[in-house]
């Protein structure tokens, strides 16, 4: 909403963009039209313009558009609605082919109309609307959705809709009228940059509320490193400032080093995720603390090398007994380590470091070349081979945690070799997503919202890749996978399950169950498709826990995926519903039935709000048929108490509070409640248009007052973010999803 200086202020910037583009006729056409407010090219667009035209010159004077302006800016709501009445009425005298061509407007005169608005006119604009919010429907849908909105705006049924019919209908939906009290000249006007407080938000309470846990573990980290450090310098402080500096480092290397290992015991940190050291350590941040650890290691690494080579360097200089490269490239036993190889092997250690971390970095493991990521990253067997070669002490410190390492590893191995499982089922999405159902063994045990390392060797020998499980654990004989084609690998895995060219004979048939579901393959992919099933084969590793974990004891949990982000909420919401049938009863005599209280000893839920963010309307293909079967589930229990409410949004549609498309929002709404179901995704949830406008959906969160609100998020950094600094606002609990 803009207020009355900031409408002055818009209006004298209009008025200087049109100088800066008028020529020296003073007027402008179509195409600077455009530019002039930066309105995108559109059936709209033309519509303004020629409803600015007042003379049907073909061009805007700026007195014309001055004055067009000025209306939408200072006039009442009945001018804005018949501006939105004349936007909508397409001269009869034109079709729908050349209305939005600026010489046929021209000639038409649609700035006049015809007075009223006819099925044609409507089916037009609403074409436009579609097209604007990219929602693709059948032209049988939309002319379902044109006579929805006709037949509800054409009281008398004349056939067309006046401007009194379409005020009065208008007056039905609130949020449309409400909208038309703001400024209509923000209809226009281009979106306003964000203004960012000027506080940092490390100093905002709410921000060290939500980030307690982490910003506690760095202290601690941060201490014992300066403790290790000082301790370490003061014991050879006879031995002068170099030797300080780099046993200093040496003993924090000893630590570091160790605790890089540490953070990569996933099964560990699974285990601990059940404990009370979970509520104390931040064990979802184990991948970011791993990374910057690995930056201090080499900081600290880069140090103790500067040190120790000024400090040879002084030697060389007072003593003379040996030269700078002597105490480099030699084995002295002066100068420590096994065999007094110190130098050797800390240089070699400084080179692996630096080569680890280059071939680490996301422009490499991103861009095709992961195979060369995961062979430099092998290097760190021979970083603690070296290390104890180097550093007399670094064993003492390794030994626990080696052992650990060592553990997991074997143990992964012998599932990877043991657990070579096929893949039963494949449908390959139009989104260019691909769902493999891959059998589950039997001693496969994990928890909603888990994942585990994928390979496939027949698309890449070495790469493991980590997905999450969106099957439910309830469901015993297969694990689903949603992977979304977006690196070089993902889209390889598409391509390759799209089958040979020619037909190979049939395997061996599988178990009747198997069978049945690869069956259901064939139908998906093809014949050709369904004989390469028979000869892939996958690994798995795992599983893993994720932040999800918590959501089962939350009071009220809000899971929020964007896209594929999907994924880790699918398998939770599918265990909701085997929980919530399982809980369900129903009266004999009538047959009336309810659900149980849903809380137990595992699970503390009293309300769950699902939220789902996707770019356009093939997206919401994914999970279509899941979240219908919820809704079916809790389709006898009343809105105000029902334990799980979806929301959907559609991020490419235009938003209620633009004018182009409030007759589409309209025709919708009416379509919905008729059909009792939403046009776009087929469920009874009404999605919305546009992005959510957080402020208002956290704080009807925060009304509803169902316990303690928690936030679970997978998706894109950029929304992690947006969404981090609301919840620091409302006091919510934040929870990201981190691979």
């Amino acid at each position: 909403t803009m207020s009355t200086g900031e409408d002055t202020e818009w209006l004298e910037w209009v008025t200087k963009q049109f100088g800066n583009i008028a020529g020296e006729n003073k007027e402008i056409n179509l195409e600077e039209f455009r530019t002039a407010l930066q309105v995108k090219e559109s059936f709209f667009a033309e519509r303004f313009f020629a409803l600015f035209d007042t003379d049907g010159s073909g061009t805007i004077s700026l007195e014309e558009l001055l004055k067009a302006l000025s209306l939408l800016v200072h006039g009442t709501e009945m001018d804005k609605l018949r501006f939105l009445f004349q936007v909508y009425d397409v001269d009869e005298g034109c079709d729908g082919a050349v209305v939005y061509q600026v010489l046929a407007l021209t000639l038409c005169g649609p700035s006049a109309g015809s007075g009223s608005i006819d099925p044609d006119e409507l089916r037009v604009v609403l074409r436009w609307c579609l097209q604007e919010s990219t929602i693709t429907l059948p032209e049988e849908r939309l002319g379902d959705l044109t006579l929805a909105l006709f037949e509800a705006a054409d009281k008398d049924h004349s056939g067309s809709i006046t401007f009194e019919e379409l005020r009065e209908e208008l007056e039905a939906f609130p949020e449309v009228m409400e909208n038309l009290t703001i400024s209509a000249a923000s209809w226009l006007k281009p979106p306003a940059a964000v203004e960012r407080s000027h506080q940092p938000r490390c100093l905002n309470r709410a921000y060290w509320h939500n980030h307690r846990g982490t910003l506690v573990f760095l202290g601690a980290y941060t201490s014992f490193n300066l403790l290790l450090f000082s301790l370490a310098a003061l014991h050879h402080a006879s031995r002068g400032g170099w030797v300080m500096v780099a046993r200093g480092c040496g003993q924090c290397l000893n630590f570091n080093c160790t605790l890089l290992a540490v953070l990569m015991l996933r099964r560990c940190l699974t285990w601990l995720r059940a404990t009370p050291v979970a509520k104390v350590v931040p064990l979802d941040q184990h991948v970011v603390f791993h990374q910057l650890v690995g930056y201090v290691v080499l900081t600290l690494a880069a140090v103790h090398t500067g040190a120790h080579l000024a400090n040879f360097s002084r030697l060389a200089q007072q003593d003379g007994h040996h030269a700078l490269t002597e105490y480099l490239f030699s084995a002295l036993p002066e100068v420590g380590g096994l065999g007094g190889t110190a130098s050797q092997t800390g240089l070699a250690l400084q080179g692996l470091l630096a080569t680890m971390l280059a071939f680490s970095s996301p422009c490499i493991r991103r861009s095709g070349h992961f195979e060369v990521f995961y062979w430099t990253h092998l290097s760190y067997i021979s970083v603690w081979t070296l290390l104890m070669l180097h550093g007399p002490h670094f064993w003492k410190w390794f030994v626990v945690p080696g052992c650990l390492f060592v553990l997991e590893k074997v143990q992964g191995l012998a599932w990877r070799r043991a657990r070579g499982l096929r893949i039963v089922e494949v449908n390959l999405l139009p989104s260019k997503v691909t769902h493999l159902v891959i059998e589950r063994p039997q001693s496969f045990h994990y928890k909603p919202g888990d994942y585990i390392y994928l390979n496939i060797p027949a698309i890449a020998t070495y790469e493991w890749h980590p997905f999450t499980i969106s099957s439910a654990p309830e469901q015993q004989e297969t694990l689903w996978l949603h992977i979304r084609s977006l690196g070089q690998w993902t889209n390889k895995l598409y391509e390759y399950f799209q089958g040979p060219k020619s037909p190979i004979p049939e395997p061996k048939p599988l178990s009747r169950s198997l069978r049945k579901k690869r069956q259901q393959c064939w139908v998906q992919v093809g014949a050709d498709g369904a004989q390469l099933l028979a000869d892939t084969r996958c690994y798995i590793d795992g599983p893993f826990g994720t932040p999800t974990r918590k959501i089962f004891s939350s009071e009220h949990a809000v899971l929020i995926g964007a896209g594929i982000g999907i994924t880790p909420f699918a398998s939770i919401l599918q265990s909701i519903m085997y929980r919530y049938r399982q809980r369900k009863q129903s009266c004999p005599s009538c047959h009336y039935s309810w659900c149980g209280d849903l809380q137990d000893e595992e699970m503390a839920l009293r309300k769950v709000d699902f939220i789902w963010i996707n770019r356009d309307q093939k997206h919401f293909e994914w999970f279509v048929s899941l979240l219908t079967k919820l809704e079916m589930e809790q389709a006898e229990q009343e809105p105000g108490g029902r334990f799980l409410e979806m929301h959907m949004y559609m991020t490419s549609a235009l938003s209620k509070n633009d004018m182009k498309a409030i007759g589409l929002q309209m025709a919708l709404d009416l379509l919905a409640t008729k059909e009792q179901k939403d046009l776009i995704t087929g469920l009874q949830t009404r999605t919305q248009p546009g992005r959510p406008d957080w402020s208002k959906v956290f704080g009807k969160v925060a009304e509803e007052k169902r316990g303690k609100v928690q936030v679970f998020f997978c998706g894109s950094p950029a929304l992690a973010k947006v969404i981090r600094a609301q919840c620091e606002r409302f006091g919510f609990r934040f929870f990201k999803e981190h691979f």
